[in-house]
């Protein structure tokens, strides 16, 4: 009962604001998220993910043909959900998209994002509040808030050189292990984390902010920590990814 009512209360947000220039033409007519796998929107799979381990207060962004996605899912009563819409007159990056949508996501603290452009069916949403409890009870017993937990992934081909170092808990950049003694490996971001609403806190609503330089400045202050996500991942990035991941079985 306790992690049914953590859900209900706990903000999510789901990332949907990009263009796609690279899925083009694909998404000359249709916003990137709203491609489908196996005959479903992309988009769907993250609703219904959500939906199941009964998170409730959901906010996504958009910009691009983002009428569609309005469209498409409403307010979230059929599918359950309560899902509001942070407008974008054009696509803010990704902490430009956050920061302008925190008035609507109104954490207390932590809240979730996941990018709308990624298959990953089978995300454990059920080790939130785990994850969120245990960072809570850090804090109040005098460790500094930590400000981000990422999900990282093996290197898809299309990105071998990966983005960050997991040495657990603690997620690093090349800005701390420039010369790398002891061999990491890198791992690529899969676009789902948990943030601290302070991460964001110097940032202004409507404007463009990548959110890599404030998840570097935070891993240099050893306020990132993740892990290893054990699911299938992947990033529909272009047509012939979408088009190999369908073909799938």
């Amino acid at each position: 009962m306790m992690k049914h009512s953590f859900f209900s209360d706990f903000p999510a947000m789901i990332l949907a604001a990009g263009r796609g220039e690279r899925m083009r033409p694909l998404t000359d007519h249709l916003p990137k998220p709203m491609l489908e796998i196996f005959g479903k929107p992309l988009l769907q799979y993250h609703l219904e993910g959500l939906k199941r381990n009964h998170f409730e207060n959901i906010v996504i962004n958009h910009a691009w043909l983002g009428n569609k996605i309005e469209e498409a899912f409403g307010d979230g009563n059929t599918l359950g959900l309560h899902i509001q819409y942070s407008k974008e007159e054009s696509a803010l990056e990704t902490a430009g998209g956050i920061v302008t949508a925190l008035h609507l996501l109104q954490p207390s603290d932590y809240f979730f994002v996941i990018n709308g452009d990624t298959f990953i069916p089978d995300f454990p949403f059920e080790k939130i509040p785990d994850i969120v409890e245990q960072l809570r009870i850090d804090h109040a017993e005098g460790a500094k808030a930590l400000l981000a937990y990422l999900f990282l992934v093996k290197n898809p081909p299309h990105h071998p050189q990966g983005d960050f170092y997991l040495m657990s808990p603690h997620v690093l950049s090349d800005e701390q292990l420039s010369t790398n003694p002891l061999g990491q490996a890198k791992y690529t971001f899969s676009g789902a984390g948990i943030y601290h609403k302070s991460l964001f806190e110097n940032l202004t609503a409507g404007q463009k902010a990548p959110l890599a330089p404030l998840l570097k400045n935070a891993m240099g202050s050893l306020l990132v920590e993740g892990e290893l996500l054990k699911c299938s991942w992947h990033d529909v990035g272009t047509p012939d990814r979408l088009l190999a991941l369908n073909q799938s079985s």
